[in-house]
């Protein structure tokens, strides 16, 4: 009876141990109880925005609630990861760019959130190299004799940007290191104001998005120099990457959209929203959708996100501290 007392004891009190555990694992199930938000910080029809769209119909019909995407441009994006950040209903979450979930910080120390602590990685739903373009007035048969001609052009030569502090401004940076070239940053409003200007030869390059600089390209406004890819993408397989053509070493760099949930939301939450993003990012018919979108889909694991954060963050935040780069 000794024997058989001190095991229902034992049993009992791991039973009460694990209590607190089963409780959280199973809490869930329960969630959501009511609409979920998804801010995006850019106007409809902009990239992000279609990316939100395109998940949120699956993911609504695998929570049971409906999904509403709500736009709140402004400030590159920050504005909604800023509300995303300090959200504490349980039911908001944001499809973001990796300018919001990285350097935000460092490009501006006034920034009311800090990405890296107030932002709970979700999942990493597409990823896209960039293309260096040139202007169709820059005479060059291969990718070396274009680098050649920007070091003999030195700082008379100048590349757009959609603003201060974007991947396209960081990266050219990045690239001028790399490269010994020293053409001079001109920002614009937006990449299609960028592609104006290389269209009209006010700007000689620009690091641009493959989908909108593509189109250009084939056309013959545009020239395409190379991507920002370890070999040739799957978004645009007629053009090589920098790498390839030998015109640099080791030289990667691509622009994301992930979703982001605030650091307060509970682990459990995070962790089931996770899965069922990465799941309908990989469906064949939202795969589709984002590479028509200009996404090469990733779908990772809320820990892959996280990996992804960590490097991008120190790249790119090395370019910063290194080229002395502030928000405007």
């Amino acid at each position: 009876m000794k024997i058989t007392s001190r095991r229902t004891v034992l049993a009992l009190a791991l039973a009460a141990a694990c209590a607190p555990a089963l409780a959280q694992k199973s809490a869930p199930a329960a969630w959501p109880t009511k609409p979920v938000r998804i801010l995006v910080g850019f106007p409809a029809g902009s990239t992000p925005d279609l990316v939100a769209r395109t998940i949120s119909e699956p993911l609504s019909k695998a929570l049971g609630q409906p999904v509403i995407v709500e736009n709140k441009p402004g400030a590159g994006g920050n504005i909604a990861a800023d509300q995303v950040a300090k959200a504490t209903d349980e039911h908001t979450i944001g499809v973001l760019i990796n300018g919001n979930m990285t350097i935000a910080k460092l490009l501006n120390p006034a920034t009311p959130f800090d990405p890296l602590k107030d932002l709970a990685p979700v999942s990493l739903i597409g990823t896209a190299p960039l293309l260096l373009t040139a202007s169709a007035s820059v005479p060059f048969n291969s990718a070396q004799e274009f680098f050649l001609a920007a070091r003999n052009a030195g700082n008379k030569w100048s590349y757009g940007t959609p603003g201060v502090g974007t991947v396209g401004h960081i990266g050219m940076e990045l690239l001028k290191t790399k490269t010994n070239i020293d053409p001079v940053h001109v920002p614009y409003p937006g990449n299609p104001q960028v592609i104006n200007a290389l269209i009209a030869g006010q700007v000689q390059l620009s690091l641009l998005p493959p989908g909108l600089a593509a189109p250009q390209i084939r056309a013959g406004k545009l020239k395409a120099v190379g991507v920002t890819s370890s070999g040739r993408s799957s978004l645009v397989p007629e053009f090589a990457s920098l790498d390839e053509s030998g015109a640099t070493r080791g030289f990667q760099l691509e622009i994301w959209t992930a979703a982001a949930a605030p650091a307060s939301m509970p682990k459990p939450i995070v962790n089931k929203l996770s899965t069922l993003i990465a799941q309908i990012a990989r469906t064949p018919e939202v795969r589709q959708r984002l590479f028509q979108q200009g996404w090469q889909v990733a779908g990772t694991s809320a820990e892959g996100l996280a990996n992804r954060i960590k490097a991008d963050t120190a790249l790119l935040g090395g370019v910063i501290q290194m080229r002395n780069i502030k928000a405007e």
